[in-house]
């Protein structure tokens, strides 16, 4: 049994009585227990599209205070949904589309996933990423799989990963090069991203989104060379021996 403050148990069946409303779950950091006290509370709202699509109208006309987004609006991965404040409590509303989410099961199943463009994502999100919130999240009404890390996906995610910090730092290199720190930055960036995941990978650990990533990964220390004073190519190599991953040689 889940256990929600009164303003969120209410939301929460609210919801759950909605058109289309397949189930509900707490997800976020507090499905995890890895909260901090000013953390808001996510609630997940599934739905399956070729039964009855989800009609956002159908939730804002409930009057709580706060943003709505259409299907979509948001991205591929976070597909919408909702930042409410009731009595003073913060409350982010997920859309989850079961269809969706069961497909890109299937491929992580065979190992395979696609890294989508998506708001709030350096890197981007694997298609995989909403298939680890089914499997930690709470569910508070409604049935719900809930998936393992498939053996296949521990085994082919990491060179993916790996394949792609590698790349990042060839640019790097060029950036660094030009002299354009920002775009080597951002580069450096990806690549100790793409590392984590592939680290979360190995574990067979789901990883939900970029917040603290690089420290569950055990990358803390390629947090001082970025914000180190050293010159850009210098930088450069560094990061890719912390990583243990060589750049990419085009030619």
């Amino acid at each position: 049994m889940v256990d929600l403050p009164p303003p969120v148990d209410a939301l929460a069946r609210e919801v759950a009585a909605l058109p289309g409303v397949d189930a509900v779950a707490l997800g976020g950091s507090r499905a995890t227990a890895t909260q901090r006290p000013d953390s808001d509370w996510d609630l997940g709202l599934y739905y399956r599209s070729s039964r009855r699509s989800l009609d956002p109208d159908d939730l804002r006309r409930l009057g709580h205070e706060g943003v709505v987004s259409e299907l979509g609006e948001w991205g591929p991965i976070v597909n919408g949904g909702a930042w409410l404040t009731l009595d003073g409590t913060p409350v982010d509303i997920l859309f989850r589309d079961l269809d969706t989410v069961e497909r890109w099961h299937g491929q992580a199943r065979r190992g395979r996933f696609r890294v989508l463009s998506q708001n709030g994502y350096v890197v981007g999100a694997p298609t995989y990423l909403p298939v680890g919130e089914l499997a930690l999240c709470q569910p508070i009404s409604g049935a719900l799989p809930h998936p393992r890390f498939p053996e296949r996906l521990a085994s082919t995610a990491p060179e993916r990963w790996r394949g792609r910090a590698g790349v990042a730092l060839m640019f790097a290199q060029a950036h660094a090069a030009a002299g354009d720190r920002v775009c080597c930055t951002g580069m450096l960036t990806q690549a100790v991203l793409c590392v984590a995941h592939a680290r979360m990978a190995e574990r067979g650990e789901w990883a939900l989104n970029e917040k603290g990533l690089v420290h569950r990964a055990g990358l803390d220390a390629v947090q001082a060379l970025l914000a180190g004073d050293a010159g850009l190519a210098s930088t450069v190599a560094a990061v890719a021996a912390a990583l243990g991953v060589e750049p990419l040689a085009a030619r």
